[in-house]
């Protein structure tokens, strides 16, 4: 039997195209389509660095041979129109780009369909699906929806954590109903939905989702070749001269726990404990919490000097209310950061072990926790010991995962007549 021919419909960069590098490499993609491809030879190379902002990292070496279909010059046409209009929502705007990529890409699949086999599986991310696995189901494909979140429910958990802590939230829009009803019905088209933790899993079962339709599949994460050769150390106690040094990184929301986080500082004040802020602010910070001697605002980092928040610190704090998967996770432990995470989130800590699960997302828990690791860094030195291998998360074992998908997809898909829902 044939490989699998799957077309992958991607807006924007996701995991550094990761999905369609890892079909190319096993011989499965026939064509990737995305919203902005910016090759070595693009003519669009020679503008300023500037204007090539968003657009920089649209490119990737390990799909130099794909076929690529990406519609570039309408992309910047179509921003520059959301740029005049008057005063949309961010979510206006999410959602009008959105149908904008879904109608290019459906005419590009009108026409690859011809020379296209009954067997294709064609993919997308979620939230920007509908109309593409409305197309494909007319031509009898295989529909495989990429959730990138943990969906509805997440925003109820979310919602709970804004009116938590109404002092420091800050930006924050709800979501639309039509773009949950959209959402749904990309749900019920997909065949197959791939999800990158149990944590997601589990959410997307309580909204309706069938069990037999979701497969976990992790993210996909390089670490830096000089992170194995990186030995990391601890004092015996900590103290005024060698504060234990806590890290979160990432964006400083209320989604990420940053409320409870903050909270749990302030029960600690007065140790020898330091909470290194990195990454873009969210919330409002109160002008008390801007100046605390115990905590450092350091802000959004170049990617170049992320690597050296992860080495100068004695244990990451990750206190996330929901997420996907949180890749700077693995980030962490590629550099034998030790971890305190939520169980809200893929699951890369063994309590314990590696690192320590919160029992809940509450600043009394977060502070007892911090406090724990205070009083005892041989402990944080043997979580370190322990870090985990990186190695489990690589492309190769992406497209072994993506096969499993595929063989299942012509097992229970081929022989079926799959009703389309208009």
């Amino acid at each position: 039997m044939s490989s699998p021919n799957w077309i992958c419909c991607q807006l924007g960069a996701r995991e550094h195209y990761a999905i369609p590098r890892s079909l190319q490499q096993s011989g499965q993609l026939g064509a990737l389509i995305t919203d902005a491809w910016v090759s070595p030879q693009s003519a669009l190379k020679k503008l300023p660095l500037s204007a090539l902002s968003g657009l920089r990292d649209r490119y990737h070496p390990d799909l130099s041979t794909a076929t690529v279909q990406a519609f570039t010059p309408s992309l910047l046409r179509f921003e520059i129109s959301q740029r005049l209009r008057r005063s949309p929502t961010d979510w206006d705007c999410m959602i009008a780009r959105n149908r904008w990529f879904q109608k290019q890409a459906v005419r590009s699949l009108q026409k690859l369909a011809p020379s296209l086999p009954k067997s294709s599986i064609l993919f997308s991310y979620s939230y920007a699906a509908i109309d593409l696995f409305r197309f494909a189901k007319q031509q009898g494909w295989t529909t495989v929806l990429g959730q990138m979140d943990p969906g509805k429910i997440e925003e109820q958990l979310v919602i709970e954590e804004y009116n938590r802590y109404p002092d420091i939230a800050f930006g924050w829009q709800k979501i639309p109903e039509r773009y949950w009803q959209t959402w749904q019905q990309e749900c019920q088209l997909a065949d197959h939905i791939i999800v990158n933790s149990d944590w997601s899993k589990n959410l997307l079962q309580q909204t309706g989702v069938s069990a037999d339709k979701l497969e976990i599949v992790p993210l996909v994460y390089q670490p830096p070749t000089a992170a194995a050769q990186f030995n990391r150390s601890y004092p015996k106690k900590f103290s005024r001269d060698r504060p234990l040094k806590v890290l979160f990184l990432g964006l400083v929301t209320l989604r990420k726990g940053i409320g409870p986080l903050l909270a749990a500082i302030q029960q600690l004040d007065g140790l020898p404990i330091e909470l290194h802020i990195v990454g873009p602010l969210h919330i409002e910070v109160p002008e008390a919490l801007k100046q605390h001697p115990q905590i450092s605002w350091i802000g959004l980092v170049p990617r170049s000097q992320v690597a050296r928040q992860y080495q100068q610190a004695d244990v990451f704090i990750f206190p996330t209310i929901s997420d996907g998967f949180g890749l700077t996770q693995l980030e962490a432990q590629a550099w034998k950061l030790p971890i305190i995470a939520s169980s809200h989130c893929g699951k890369v800590i063994t309590d314990q072990h590696n690192g320590l699960v919160l029992p809940e997302i509450s600043a009394d828990a977060i502070a007892q926790t911090i406090r724990y690791c205070y009083q005892t860094p041989k402990v944080l030195s043997n979580y370190a010991d322990r870090a985990i291998s990186t190695d489990s998360f690589q492309i190769k074992d992406l497209s072994r995962r993506l096969n499993q998908v595929s063989l299942s997809a012509i097992d229970s898909t081929v022989t079926q007549n799959i009703q389309f829902i208009s």
